[in-house]
């Protein structure tokens, strides 16, 4: 089922709900990945979203997101100056990617630090979207939920671990998702969550023997 939202699209700023506001959450989603404030940012667009981009402002939405703002910002329109302002370097480019949503883009975004992300997700209509990969680990997230994180040794216990700390806070999980390369090697816990996570959860998450590194990210819904 779908409301009437779902449809029409949610309140923003631009000529399509897909184009601009789905596009906005993709830029959003990247920034909160990576964690830091952007310094560059590469961009592949794929499908309609390669042909349009300069009609309909996507690429103004992207970078509007990756920049902190949100659908309805009317800064939205002049994202690329002010990322040109800002000294942060950015570059668009056309992919061709098989079996991908027509509205698809990887983002690439390094930080201040030098820390990097690289998200590929979809803008799948009403404003939604769908973050298929997160750092080469294929994932499910769509963003309406505050989400908890962990990179780590694919080891048994990890995760009954983890849920154990969640709830002994009380948060509760909504979906979860857990992606691995090989058996026993590195893998990514994807925890979407009723409520965004305290600072002591993930620094609790942190500790937990054989996780690499733990963060959340709040929902761009």
């Amino acid at each position: 089922m779908h409301g009437v939202f779902d449809i029409v699209g949610p309140i923003m700023i631009g000529p399509s709900s897909s184009h601009t506001a789905g596009a906005v959450r993709l830029g959003l989603m990247a920034r909160n990945v990576l964690g830091e404030e952007p310094r560059r940012v590469d961009i592949g667009l794929a499908g309609s979203f390669a042909e349009t981009y300069h009609g309909h402002g996507t690429d103004k939405a992207i970078m509007a997101g990756i920049l902190g703002f949100r659908q309805d910002d009317e800064r939205i329109r002049d994202a690329l100056v002010i990322a040109d302002r800002m000294g942060i370097e950015y570059h668009f480019e056309p992919v061709k990617l098989i079996n991908a949503h027509p509205n698809t883009a990887i983002i690439f975004v390094t930080g201040v630090t030098g820390r990097t992300a690289r998200i590929k997700g979809a803008s799948v209509g009403g404003g939604n979207i769908f973050i298929s990969e997160i750092n080469g680990y294929e994932v499910e997230l769509t963003g309406m939920y505050p989400a908890l994180i962990t990179v780590h040794r694919d080891r048994p216990g990890i995760i009954t671990n983890v849920t154990h700390i969640l709830a002994g806070y009380e948060v509760n999980v909504a979906f979860m998702r857990v992606s691995r390369g090989e058996r026993g090697e590195t893998a990514m816990m994807i925890l979407e969550l009723d409520a965004m996570p305290s600072d002591e959860v993930v620094e609790e998450c942190r500790e937990v023997k054989y996780v690499e590194h733990a963060f959340s990210i709040p929902a761009v819904g």
